[in-house]
């Protein structure tokens, strides 16, 4: 029989915790080697053998425990959030001293989500005006998400690759926000509301057409099938990939 992966979970007292906790019980390949809460200890994370390390915390600590985990040798799954370029360029000089270690930071790992942003990258060079709307409940500390922001630069690079002009846009005089964020030149939209998950709307417009391509996570079990992926996965993928699409065949 194959050895297991032993994975552990920083963060297992929030939602997204306990539930990849539960994914990785009822994971027959897998095996929960810790399950850490805030003020754990990370040295217990190497006590148990653990193999990867799901972080799913808060920008606070994500970093440190990234570092810690690639500095022990163990490969890291991210989930959190606050990963601007100067955290992801020290992580990868990181990573250079330790060949064979990966690590995934994951804005999104609802896998419809990855796909509903390799559409939309996909199909935004061939539409005049593109706007980002991103729904979640109000508990979400940022703002926009960071599957917005991806998205965001994902169809800004599709789009100033094929020569496309900026989405036009008279606007003179505003309200402060109301046009949303700017990122890369891409509007992006945040709304707050109970009863919401996480959702995303990327609109698409031309003269006398629009493309809607939207994705919805009702439960954060849909999120829990890219979490095993990203277990499953890490290992193959020394150094860092950004992006559950990194792992998935989507080039076609």
């Amino acid at each position: 029989m194959t050895n297991r992966v032993r994975a552990a979970v920083i963060g297992a007292g929030g939602r997204m915790g306990s539930a990849a906790v539960k994914a990785i019980e009822a994971a027959d390949d897998l095996e929960l080697s810790a399950q850490l809460r805030r003020g754990d200890s990370l040295d217990s994370l190497v006590d148990a053998g653990t193999d990867v390390v799901v972080d799913l915390t808060v920008p606070e600590s994500t970093e440190t425990n990234v570092r810690f985990a690639v500095e022990h040798g163990m490969h890291a799954v991210v989930g959190t959030t606050g990963w601007d370029a100067d955290r992801l360029a020290s992580l990868r000089g990181l990573l250079d001293g330790h060949d064979g270690t990966g690590v995934l930071i994951a804005p999104n790992f609802a896998l419809g989500s990855v796909l509903a942003t390799t559409f939309a990258t996909k199909a935004a060079k061939y539409f005049e005006s593109v706007e980002v709307i991103e729904l979640h409940h109000p508990n979400k500390v940022d703002a926009p998400s960071g599957t917005a922001v991806r998205t965001a630069q994902q169809i800004a690079a599709a789009r100033g690759e094929a020569g496309k002009d900026p989405s036009p846009d008279a606007t003179r005089t505003q309200l402060d926000g109301a046009r949303g964020a700017t990122v890369d030149g891409v509007h992006v939209h945040s709304v707050r509301l109970r009863g919401l998950v996480a959702h995303q709307e990327v609109l698409l417009g031309s003269a006398g057409e629009q493309l809607t391509i939207r994705h919805d996570s009702f439960d954060r079990e849909s999120f829990m099938p890219g979490v095993l992926l990203g277990i499953r996965s890490v290992a193959d993928y020394p150094g860092l990939t950004v992006g559950l699409d990194g792992y998935l065949d989507l080039e076609a």
